[in-house]
This record gives C-alpha cells, structure tokens and sequence, in this order.
C-alpha cells in the first residue's frame, strides 16, 4: 500500500509538471488570421540606407547577408492599437525582431515560402511605429528570403497607413510644395531665394526655387561629392521618352551659360534640361530669377539665371525656346523633393525666402501667401512624412524621414512682408 501510494504521488507530481510546462508555452496561433500584406517597400537597411536597394526590392528583402545590418519598417497608426504581426518568409537562421520596446528571438526553418507568426505589439497612440529584423546566425548564404511582412488586420483597416504600391515612388517619399498666385497676368519675371540649414542638404534633394506651368529652377544634392543648378522646361508633347518627342515640338536650346551642360530628360514628362555643377552650401542664401516671355509667335522663352554670393554675379544657366506656348508665368511654385529612393527613409527641410515677382512693364510684386500641397503618395496616404510652415521671411518645406511633423494639404501660409524689391540689373544680363 505505501509503495502504491508513492507511485501515485510521483505521478501526480510529473502530472503537474507537464501541465504547469504546457500552460507556459505560447499558444499555436491560427496564420490564416494574418490577412493583410506590410509590403517591404516600407523597409530599410537602417544602418547603412545606400544598401536598401542592394536587399529590398519591390518584390520582397533577398541577400541579406551582413548581420551587422539592421532591417527597420514604418508603419503609422492612427491610434494605440495592438498588432498581430508575422511574416511570409523561408531560409534557415535564427533572427531576432524588435517592437516597441519588446525583443524576440526566432528561428526560421523552412525551405519554402510560408507564412511565420511574430508576436502581437502594441503601437503608439498615433504616429509612426517601426520594428527591426536583426539577423543573429545562419546556416545558408543569407538569414532569410521575406516576401513580405503581414498582419490582422484590425476592423477598421483604416487605422493602419503604410506604402502599399508604386514601390518606386512611394520609397523617395511625398514631395512637398508652396504654391504661389500671380498678381496679374503678364508676369514675366519670377524672383526668389533658397537657404538650407546645415544637415538639412540630404543625398537625392531637389529644392525647386522657381517653379511654373511649363518647368522649374533650382538646386540638386546629386552624391556625396556633386550638387548642381538645374533648369528644366517640359516639352508640350506629353510622353516620358523625349526620343518621341516630334522634331516640331523639342524644347530649343537658345543659349546657355559657361560650363553648363544641356540636353534632354524623360521619365517623368520629357523636355529640355540644363545643369550646372556647382558645389552650394548650406547655411549659404542663394538667389534665383526666372524670365518666361512669350514671342508673339506661338512660342516662350525661357530664361534662368543663378546668383552666387561669392562672386557676387548673376550667372545664366541656359535660355530655351518651348513651341506651340504663348504665355506669360503660370502656376507659380517652389517644391522640395526626393529623387533616390534609398535616402527616403531620411529626413530634409528647405528654407524658401523673399518670393516677388515683376510684370512686363517692370512693376514688383512682393509674393507672402502661400498655400502648402503635397504629391499623390501624400494624398493616397502612402507617406503621411511631410509637412510646411512659415519662416520670419519665407516659408520651410519638409519631407521624409517618418516623421510626425504633418501639415494638412491645403493649409495657407503667409509670411512677413519686407517690402525691398530685388535690386537687379537687368541690362547687365547676360
């Protein structure tokens, strides 16, 4: 009887055990509940964005080798919400997944693409969230092939903003602008001025100072070692390759200053370009002057001119003749926008100052109103990282980098009148 008896309480005992250790597992949860797709267009190599494009592509992250990079995604929600997170993944690795705060180590297994469960995360109130994929070993050439990253999707899917389509696009993140009103209709002289703060001349910026209906002027950060002033005007034949553009509506170069270079552009319209390499600087406030003036024979000019406050000149960049145009300055506006995917992910802000603007009889028109918009990836909620305000003499435009900072499309801007026109003279022009 007593043997009986003990056998009976190591039983119970090994019982016990086994069902404290059942009861300490995490629970089988259900992939199919994982229902909506995190594209990893949303993705960065954190540490190191100028490889972004060597791993993340628009069709998932693949040669994922280095474990010292850090694979970050961005996602907004508009409230606090909890996220059912996981992954359609293959490989053989262990990696570990950061969110908010919380830490889980993980090992993939599986040799076919299939849908992994994360964790379930609690996002901020409202803003932007982020989680990291850190690779820790692996037995392959790379830690993982990710098709893309998924969730539950909650019942409102709405709540949930992220980058769900137009991979390129959406990856250089929303452009910004400052959209002006012309005083009259025969504006023939668009003035204005860029400074950027130091840090805020990013890789891939594109200041626009002097924008129209039929171009724009500004100031490029093109690499690490080159910026330029670039000057371009659309052809009025509407393609994205200028090699089918009829030889009776190019753009023509009429004249062009020393040591710029001229030709054409494509991809996102087609027309006639012109830059200047020059290296400007932050911190430094530089002037721009645009002349848009009709021929009376269906066709415009089109004249920049760059100032640099070393030398202390006013410098042409190039003259173009648009045909099948007749028109003084239309739709005025300074933009700030990205053009390499890759520095996306990181945020930049332009200082736009002194706006005026001079009609063909040579009155000055000083320019304090704006009204701030924003690209279709803003619009269709694929980037909310844009934002536009006010100066003590102009206006800022901000973008990329996930940021909280949203100014809602549409808000009007006025900034301070000082009432000096620009001191310029124009028979001295080239």
């Amino acid at each position: 009887m007593i043997i009986s008896t003990r056998k009976n309480i190591k039983f119970c005992v090994l019982f016990i055990v086994l069902l404290v250790s059942a009861c300490q597992q995490e629970p089988v949860f259900d992939v199919s509940k994982l229902n909506m797709d995190l594209p990893t267009g949303n993705t960065w190599v954190i540490n190191d964005v100028n490889a972004s494009s060597e791993i993340i592509t628009k069709d998932g992250i693949t040669n994922w080798t280095n474990p010292k990079d850090t694979l970050r995604t961005f996602f907004y929600t508009e409230k606090a919400i909890t996220i059912t997170l996981g992954m359609i993944a293959k490989g053989n690795s262990k990696i570990e997944v950061r969110f908010n705060g919380k830490s889980k180590t993980m090992q993939v297994s599986n040799t076919e693409f299939d849908t992994i469960y994360i964790g379930n995360y609690n996002s901020v109130d409202k803003g932007y969230n982020t989680f990291d994929v850190i690779g820790i070993s692996k037995t392959d050439s790379t830690f993982a092939n990710i098709k893309s990253f998924v969730f539950e999707a909650p019942q409102d899917s709405t709540v949930i903003k992220y980058l769900k389509d137009d991979f390129y696009f959406g990856r250089r993140g929303p452009s910004t602008h400052l959209v002006f009103e012309t005083p009259t209709n025969d504006i023939e002289w668009l003035y204005s001025e860029i400074e950027i703060d130091k840090g805020q001349d990013v890789e891939g910026c594109y200041f626009v100072a002097n924008g129209f209906g039929e171009g724009y002027f500004g100031i490029q950060v093109n690499s690490p070692t080159e910026r330029r002033v670039l000057f371009s005007i659309w052809s009025p034949y509407k393609t994205d390759d200028p090699k089918r553009i009829p030889e009776e509506q190019r753009i023509q170069l009429l004249k062009k200053g020393d040591g710029v270079t001229t030709g054409e552009f494509g991809n996102e319209g087609s027309g006639g370009q012109s830059y200047k390499v020059f290296n400007w600087k932050a911190e430094t406030r530089y002037r721009f002057l645009t002349q848009i003036k009709p021929n009376k024979d269906n066709t415009t000019n089109y004249t920049a001119y760059f100032f640099d406050p070393e030398s202390e000149q006013w410098h042409l960049i190039a003259s173009f003749k648009r045909p099948i145009t007749d028109t003084y300055a239309t739709r005025p506006y300074s933009f700030l926008e990205n053009f390499i995917p890759d520095t996306g992910v990181l945020p930049r802000r332009g200082g736009f100052y002194n706006q005026w603007m001079r009609d063909k009889k040579g009155q000055w028109y000083e320019i304090t109103d704006a009204k701030f918009s924003a690209d279709a990836t803003a619009r269709k909620d694929a980037r909310l990282d844009y934002s536009g305000g006010t100066l003590k003499d102009g206006f800022y435009l901000m973008n990329c980098g996930f940021t909280n900072d949203l100014t809602p499309i549409g808000t009007l801007l006025e900034r301070t009148k000082l009432g000096v026109a620009p001191h310029i003279k124009f028979d001295e022009l080239d």
